[in-house]
């Protein structure tokens, strides 16, 4: 054979080889939002619900020889926990979507996969997740200031003390620094993955996607601008991590259950789902209901939760987190898991 020949076969052969997994980056997903995103099922629930007879099926690919499956291809980082994914990465003591998402993810990657949850109690995306593009809201800040100076004025007349009043550069800090924080979360798993996961040391990692879980705060006086802040968010999110097409998946807030929201619940869901009729977030953004999901159930048993022993057996917590509830939850991971599926269908 011509010795000529060789190297082109030779490289044509080489490029026709598929790339092992092990030779692809690790797919980061980005979990934030505020409490439900943190996750507000117990453990406890999740345990009895998972051998009842009545629930187990819904758990049961879930659990491998009668204990929660501890997946080997699948990493969590929450805040101060990380390692791989199993029960008990939520709130303490509990669990929250991120069990059903995270499983759907590594079945569906031969990679492995890292959840980022950057979610916080209370934190509303008016203020606290406010993106950079939004701008200051000046009119709610001045109201924020007066507010402010009036509180420490009366502490300092009763207490006869003579503490500085709060300043607007002060009131300026508080908006966008969960924002912040959440891009401090997922700069820190990337650059330190191989220290926080030592099963991927050496591994390259690769944004894959990214969902967002919030709007209860949002309700008190900001529903109104929640669509514009949100698709705010979504932009800025895009181009802080250098990431112009990032799947990205929104649960609508739905702690309305079974009855119709109304009001401003109703404001921040239709806001929340109107990001699908976006032009320029079509195929790439997918906003779904989560309260078509609800554990009936444990909606019918919640007016009288304190009476019935059977409640901890049923539902954890109360309506605004979704009750407590470890098949809602488990529910919602799955209409995240799907949608954000269906997002990287498109995307290929």
């Amino acid at each position: 054979m011509n010795r000529f020949f060789i190297r082109p076969v030779l490289a044509g052969l080489l490029a026709a080889m598929p790339v092992l997994a092990a030779d692809q980056p690790v797919k980061v997903f980005i979990l934030a939002g505020q409490s439900n995103m943190e996750g507000k099922a117990p453990d406890t629930l999740f345990d009895h619900q998972a051998e009842d007879a009545k629930t187990k099926d819904i758990f049961a690919h879930l659990r491998k020889e009668g204990k929660w499956i501890v997946r080997d291809d699948v990493f969590i980082k929450y805040l101060e926990r990380k390692g791989p994914l199993t029960i008990g990465y939520g709130s303490p003591g509990r669990t929250g979507a991120e069990l059903e998402f995270g499983t759907m993810m590594g079945d569906h990657f031969e990679e492995p996969v890292i959840l980022v949850k950057a979610a916080w109690g209370g934190h509303s995306l008016y203020k606290l997740f406010r993106s950079p593009s939004a701008g200051f809201p000046e009119e709610m800040m001045q109201k924020e200031l007066q507010q402010a100076q009036e509180r420490v004025t009366k502490e300092n007349e009763k207490n006869q003390t003579n503490n500085p009043l709060p300043s607007m550069e002060e009131i300026k800090k508080e908006y966008g620094s969960s924002y912040r924080a959440m891009m401090a979360e997922v700069r820190e798993v990337r650059e330190n993955c191989g220290a926080l996961f030592p099963e991927l040391k050496g591994r390259a990692t690769e944004l894959a996607g990214f969902v967002w879980f919030q709007g209860w705060n949002d309700q008190y006086g900001a529903e109104n601008e929640y669509a514009s802040n949100l698709n705010h968010f979504i932009k800025d999110v895009r181009t802080d991590l250098g990431a112009p097409a990032l799947p990205m998946v929104i649960a609508a807030m739905g702690q309305n259950g079974s009855k119709p929201a109304e009001g401003a619940m109703l404001t921040v869901q239709e806001a929340q789902l109107s990001m699908n009729e976006v032009p320029e977030f079509n195929g790439n953004v997918h906003a779904f209901r989560t309260d078509v999901l609800v554990d009936q159930s444990a909606e019918a048993m919640y007016p009288r939760w304190k009476e019935n022993q059977d409640w901890p057996r049923t539902g954890g917590d109360h309506p605004y987190h979704y009750l407590g509830s470890a098949i809602w939850f488990t529910r919602i991971g799955h209409g995240m898991g799907e949608a954000m599926l269906e997002l990287l269908k498109s995307a290929k």
